[in-house]
C-alpha cells in the first residue's frame, strides 16, 4: 500500500490496494488513519461490483439505506445520475449540489462520510471540490475564534428542495430541515476543532438574518479560500471517500450538460446527533430586520 498526498489543504490517494478484495484489520486501520489525517482518500482504477462496493463502504460503520433514489436491490447505493433530456435541455437547470455545504448539515444528525463511485463521467468537466474546515478554522485570527466561540451556526436546506405543495407543507418541511450547529465544532475522533459553515448556514442563531449576514459573508468567503481547498478531475472507476465533519464541498457544473451523461454512485453514513432543531422567531428566511418602537 502506498499513500500521496494530493494537495497541500487535504486529501491523499491510495494506491497498491484492491478495496473489492477483503481487508485486513491492519490495512484498514492504515487507510482510516490516512483518512482522518487528510479528510479525503481516493482510490484510482477500482472496477469494483456493487456488492464490493457496500462491502467496502460497510467498514466505515453502518451505512444508510433511506436515501430518496438509492437502488431497490442494493438500497446503500444512490444514483446520481445526470443525464441531459430528449429534447437536449439539462437534466438540472441549477446542477444540484453546487453550493459549498456538508451533506445534510440541516439536520441534528447530518452525514459524516460520504462515498462516490465514478461510473460514467463528462470528457470535460464536472469535477467536485473539497475545502479542508481544519485550515479554515486554525487560520482565524485569535479575536475571531472568541468572537465565534459561543454562536451557533443555521442551516437550512435550500428552498428549491422543499415541498411547496401547500402553505402547511413548506412550513412543515422547513422546520424539519433547519438545525443549529456550533460553528467551532470539535471531531469526534480528531479532536481538531473546525469551521462548520458553508452555504446552507443562513443565520447565527438568536439573531436576524440581516444581523448575521455580514459574519457569515466573512467565514464562508474564508472556507473556500485556494489555499484550503482540493479540486478533483473525475475519472472512470474512481472512488473517493470523505469526511462530511471537516469538509465542505461542491459539485461544478462545467461540462457539456446538454448532450454528456454525469453518472456517480454514492453511500453514505449517518452520525449522531450533534446539533439541534431551530426556529428562529423571527421567521427563519427572514432576512431583514424588524424594528419595534
Amino acid at each position: 500500500m502506498k499513500i500521496r498526498r494530493l494537495s497541500y489543504a487535504l486529501g491523499t490517494e491510495v494506491s497498491g490496494v484492491d478495496i473489492g478484495k477483503p481487508l485486513t484489520d491492519a490495512a484498514f486501520g492504515e487507510i482510516h488513519r490516512a483518512f482522518l489525517d487528510h479528510c479525503l482518500l481516493l482510490f484510482r482504477g477500482q472496477p469494483i461490483t456493487r456488492a464490493q462496493y457496500v462491502a467496502f463502504s460497510k467498514r466505515f460503520g453502518q451505512l444508510r439505506d433511506d436515501q430518496p433514489g438509492n437502488l431497490p436491490e442494493y438500497p446503500e447505493i444512490k444514483a446520481l445520475v445526470s443525464k441531459p433530456k430528449p429534447d437536449g435541455a439539462p437534466a438540472d437547470p441549477n446542477f444540484n449540489g453546487s453550493d459549498w455545504h456538508s451533506d445534510m448539515s440541516y439536520s441534528p444528525n447530518p452525514i459524516i462520510i460520504t462515498m462516490l463511485k465514478a461510473v460514467d463521467i463528462p470528457e470535460v468537466g464536472g469535477d467536485t471540490q473539497w475545502a479542508n474546515l481544519y485550515l479554515a478554522y486554525d487560520t482565524l485570527s485569535q479575536t475571531m475564534k472568541r468572537t465565534i466561540a459561543p454562536l451557533e451556526g443555521v442551516h437550512m436546506e435550500q428552498e428549491t428542495e422543499l415541498d411547496h405543495s401547500s402553505l402547511e407543507a413548506l412550513a412543515a418541511m422547513r422546520r424539519a430541515k433547519t438545525s443549529a450547529h456550533p460553528l467551532a465544532r470539535v471531531h469526534p475522533e480528531t479532536g481538531r476543532t473546525c469551521l462548520y459553515v458553508g452555504d446552507k448556514t443562513r443565520l447565527i442563531a438568536g439573531m436576524t438574518g440581516e444581523e448575521s449576514e455580514s459574519l457569515l459573508t466573512f467565514l464562508r468567503n474564508h472556507v473556500r479560500r485556494p489555499q484550503f481547498t482540493y479540486r478533483h478531475q473525475w475519472q472512470k472507476d474512481d472512488l473517493i471517500v470523505w469526511d462530511q465533519r471537516c469538509t465542505n464541498h461542491n459539485a461544478i457544473g462545467d461540462y457539456n450538460r446538454r448532450g454528456e451523461l454525469r453518472f456517480l454512485e454514492k453511500t453514505t453514513l449517518r452520525g449522531p446527533v450533534t446539533g439541534r432543531r431551530y426556529e428562529d422567531p423571527t421567521g427563519t428566511r427572514n432576512t431583514t430586520t424588524t424594528f419595534t418602537l
